[in-house]
């Protein structure tokens, strides 16, 4: 199992620059990324040089450091017709040492929460990442009522009352459509669970109308209104999640660090100082791919390292490095 303790704020970069050089001699699209950049040589000594790989490669390409047979792959969902990004995951049980790790230095051990899943378009297909997490936070959680809700909301309120009732420390993911289909379910009797928090995960999957989180929070606030509203930030493309607290803000782990870009310039030098743009990540736990990834989602980030999320790029399928044309 993967341990991140020793990585720190005070040797963050040492740690990245260490992943960065051997990433550039064993992943053969990183490589020649840099390559075509001009940066892949071993004159790079600071993060600010290092060059982030636009995160649509991993639709075309495979994004793997060595030559290994995957023990998952993990695939984003897409509209009709697109083309997914693939994650090969080289082992399983370094995914969920990831999360377990990154989950319980927010919110404690899983083993004390009952983790109740309402994911349904997640697990209505394979490959989701989302799914394998919240499985593994079902089946470490002690609790036997612990599990999966696709449409049946009326069980699931059965449930939340119960667990209301004997003030048992609860977790409610879900996708942010079927969290607001829920709230609507609920109508005018919002349930009255303290020890409950509501954790929405991004997507709308054209079930509903796009919402800024503030909108979705501020309407899940009403169906719950004792309960924290949290959000959960992840991709297909990578190992790790950040997670928001109570509306506040994105904290990522320590071993995940996000930057700004210049929306116009997808090769500016990454920021931390309170301007907005597109968002780079680089998340130390994507070892076996690529740590070093220009996402297409725009947002802040302060120079304590939380940010936030505004949405995704205009015309973000266009955007990145045309020399890429070339791999």
């Amino acid at each position: 199992m993967s341990n991140f303790s020793h990585i720190t704020p005070a040797n963050f970069e040492a740690e990245a620059l260490k992943l960065f050089h051997w990433q550039r001699k064993h992943n053969a699209v990183y490589g020649k990324f840099c390559q075509l950049l001009g940066r892949d040589s071993a004159d790079i000594h600071r993060i600010d040089q290092i060059p982030f790989l636009p995160v649509e490669l991993f639709k075309g390409h495979a994004v793997v450091c060595g030559n290994w047979t995957p023990e998952i792959t993990f695939s984003s969902s897409t509209t009709t017709g697109g083309t997914p990004s693939l994650h090969h995951v080289q082992s399983t049980a370094h995914y969920q040492s990831v999360y377990v790790q990154g989950f319980e230095r927010q919110y404690g051990a899983i083993e004390d929460w009952t983790v109740l899943a309402l994911l349904p378009s997640y697990l209505e297909r394979s490959g989701s990442s989302l799914v394998m997490m919240a499985e593994g936070m079902i089946e470490r959680s002690r609790d036997v009522r612990s599990g999966f809700y696709l449409y049946n909301h009326a069980e699931l309120l059965e449930r939340l009352r119960e667990l209301g009732d004997e003030k048992k420390p609860t977790l409610l993911l879900g996708v942010t459509f079927a969290l607001l289909d829920f709230a609507d379910f609920l109508g005018d009797q919002p349930l009255d669970f303290p020890e409950l928090r509501v954790m929405e995960t991004g997507g709308m999957k054209g079930r509903k109308k796009e919402m800024i989180r503030a909108e979705v929070h501020a309407y899940l606030r009403r169906a719950f209104p004792a309960s924290a509203i949290d959000s959960e930030y992840g991709m297909t493309e990578l190992m790790s999640q950040a997670y928001m607290q109570d509306s506040g803000v994105f904290v990522a782990p320590d071993w995940m660090r996000v930057y700004t870009r210049d929306i116009a310039d997808p090769l500016s030098s990454p920021q931390q100082n309170g301007s907005r743009g597109a968002l780079n990540v680089i998340d130390l736990a994507n070892v076996d791919s690529c740590a070093f990834l220009a996402l297409a989602d725009q947002g802040q980030v302060f120079e304590n390292g939380t940010f936030e999320v505004y949405g995704r790029l205009d015309h973000s399928e266009i955007r990145g490095c045309n020399l890429m044309i070339s791999l």
